[in-house]
């Protein structure tokens, strides 16, 4: 039995369902934008597969991928050249009888640069470039950059019918305009008719779907802060079409914002009735059975919901016991539709981080309980079990950071019996780990790995709770750079008390080691909300600055106590000075992680000339290409595909 315990950590019994017979409930699980559509998200199949084994009726509908795949056809992009022709003879006829405002003369500019475009060779440009990145083509490293930037260019020609939204392809970086942290804005957006594009999605995608399939329950996972707006705006509108249908909502960003929710009276009213917090498989199921009058509402753990009383707030967490749950269920995804020439399986074999002590991580606040894992032996009998029920042979092992213990005993396993696949994860530097572990890995498929750095002074990665030595790091990718294993490094400027010196040894350690890391993400650092230096931040020598607007924050601004060290502004300043000084070495045109594991996947190597972007001189140059984000969005990733909640 899985664990369930009360807020003061004692463990209860199992929330009991009522003796009577209950039907089953036909749930639609909705999986929203913005994410990479290079391969399905986690959290939809771990639910699906404990409803469908309890008997419910499962829908799972990943919108993310549905939504890139509908911008880029026809039916799209005719309406949308209907919609800014609407605009602009609307903007012209104002022009005619008054004074347009500032903001109206842009609005009517940007549409009159993108109205006349030949919208049918812009879709025949999109389709062209869905068979690139869905076929052999996609190899070819020419064709794909080709087939990437034509997605950009038809999003800029979608964003126009937005004004002034911007809606762009990977990386996630669309604006509406709203700030998610603020509440007011984002019931704001919601109902945004001109910026919203998620709207039309909703009405054209979203919607259409619940009609057709008439569901009791639908279930939005919303990840990460990016997915947030959409994410509210398919449960809005779900609840106004569909006032008989549940709306339940859960994920990652859900979770964090568990304190605020409470006092957020409108989004339960008109936005969603129920939220979960945490693991969502068993809490999901059991609200199934509460709502179809098998158990008591106020039973059901990680639950918040809303009746004639008020909000109220469950006060059991119940934890998710890994060897019981079955098997992910992808059955019903559109698995072929990826932007990905091959399927690509995320899979996940622990939950919460195995050395959880890093100050400034708060990764593992979507766990109530922190690392729990497989042994070995059933990860390699699950994978193989995907493999052959789904016919995919390329895995995102999305652990939070791959236990070392398991790294080894994996891969063994993986050699040993032939399995026969590629995969990528997330790892942290581990003097435990030696040149013959990384060849092992390399044998077993392991095509890149990704490492958490941070910094490479030592003194900082102390103040962190990493402690990791530099030799350790440059000795770590050494052996894995020497038998193809490809290495991409995440760093970041401005921890609390590094100096600027201290900075610059990370950037040194980085430009010294460039043979050995193929890829780099420099970021600044940022407050996340339930890091324990938030917590506790007299301990670090920050003041925390929290403002009355922001009343949804998933971090803070912060200030130094004694002017030592990096500020904020000194951080940013360094990260920008990297980007446009150092970055050439790290440049290439293919920039999803996903596809670059595909690259090596295909030709072996982690030497991919093909690939690179071209210096000034017009030699290759080898790298990728990375925007930088603050610390999180990047990082964001394995967070939020591991997590597999409501």
């Amino acid at each position: 039995m899985s664990t369930l315990l009360h807020i003061d950590g004692k463990a209860p019994n199992a929330p009991l369902a009522i003796s009577t017979p209950t039907r089953k409930l036909k749930t639609m699980l909705l999986f929203p934008p913005e994410w990479v559509p290079t391969a399905p998200y986690l959290a939809l199949p771990s639910l699906t597969a404990v409803l469908r084994e309890q008997g419910h009726e499962v829908v799972q509908k990943d919108v993310n991928i549905e939504m890139y795949d509908h911008f880029f056809s026809d039916s799209f992009l005719i309406w949308v050249k209907t919609r800014m022709a609407s605009q602009l003879r609307a903007l012209e006829d104002k022009a005619k009888h008054a004074w347009l405002t500032e903001a109206e003369t842009q609005h009517k500019a940007c549409l009159t640069a993108k109205v006349d475009l030949d919208v049918f060779e812009l879709l025949e440009q999109a389709q062209r470039a869905k068979a690139i990145v869905r076929g052999e083509d996609f190899y070819q490293a020419d064709k794909l950059e080709w087939a990437l930037n034509t997605f950009r260019q038809v999003m800029q020609y979608i964003s126009a019918a937005y004004y002034p939204a911007s809606i762009v392809f990977y990386p996630m970086e669309s604006n509406l305009g709203y700030r998610p942290g603020v509440s007011r804005e984002v019931l704001a957006c919601l109902d945004d008719e001109q910026v919203n594009v998620y709207r039309d999605i909703c009405r054209q995608l979203v919607l259409p779907a619940v009609s057709k399939e008439a569901p009791d329950v639908v279930g939005v996972s919303i990840g990460t802060q990016m997915q947030l707006l959409a994410g509210l705006t398919f449960c809005k509108m779900v609840k106004e079409a569909f006032p008989t249908v549940h709306v339940t909502v859960g994920g990652n960003v859900i979770t964090r914002l568990q304190e605020e929710l409470p006092r957020q009276e409108r989004f339960f009213s008109e936005v969603f009735d129920s939220a979960i917090m945490y693991e969502g498989e068993h809490a999901l199921l059991w609200l199934l059975e509460a709502l179809a009058g098998g158990r008591a509402i106020e039973s059901v753990p990680n639950l918040m919901y809303r009746d004639k009383a008020g909000i109220h707030v469950n006060k059991e967490i119940y934890t998710e016991k890994t060897a019981a749950l079955p098997l992910p269920d992808f059955e019903g995804l559109p698995l072929d539709r990826y932007f990905s020439p091959v399927r690509i399986l995320p899979y996940l074999a622990t939950r919460g981080c195995y050395w959880g002590r890093c100050t400034f991580c708060d990764h593992g606040q979507g766990y109530f309980d922190q690392y729990r894992g497989l042994p070995a032996q059933d990860v390699v009998r699950q994978v193989k079990a995907l493999k052959e029920k789904y016919r995919a042979e390329h895995f995102l092992f999305a652990d939070e950071s791959y236990p070392p213990a398991l790294f080894k005993k994996v891969s063994q396993l993986l050699v040993e019996q032939n399995v026969g696949i590629k995969w990528t994860t997330l790892i942290r530097f581990e003097e435990t780990l030696n040149a013959q572990d990384m060849e092992l890995a390399a044998r077993a498929g392991c095509c890149t790995l990704y490492y958490g750095m941070e910094s490479a002074n030592e003194r900082v990665l102390g103040l962190m709770d990493k402690h990791v030595k530099k030799s350790i790091i440059a000795r770590n990718l050494k052996d894995a750079a020497q038998v193809g294993i490809w290495n991409h490094v995440m760093a970041f400027y401005g921890f609390p008390g590094e100096t600027r010196d201290e900075a610059l040894e990370t950037r040194q350690f980085i430009l010294d080691n460039q043979p050995q890391i193929h890829s780099v993400e420099l970021f600044y650092f940022v407050a996340y909300r339930h890091t324990p230096m938030v917590r506790k931040p007299e301990q670090f020598g920050i003041t925390i600055h929290k403002q009355d607007d922001y009343d949804l924050p998933l971090d803070y601004y912060y200030t130094l106590n004694e002017p030592v060290g990096l500020t904020c502004l000194d951080a940013m300043q360094l990260c920008e000075e990297f980007y446009q000084n150092d970055f050439e070495p790290w440049a290439v045109r293919v920039n999803a992680r996903e596809h670059v594991f595909l690259y090596i996947s295909k030709y072996g190597t982690n030497r991919l000339p093909q690939i690179y972007a071209k210096t000034k001189s017009g030699d290759a140059v080898s790298g990728l290409v990375t925007w930088p984000v603050a610390r999180g969005e990047e990082g964001d990733m394995a967070r939020v595909v591991s997590h597999a909640v409501s």
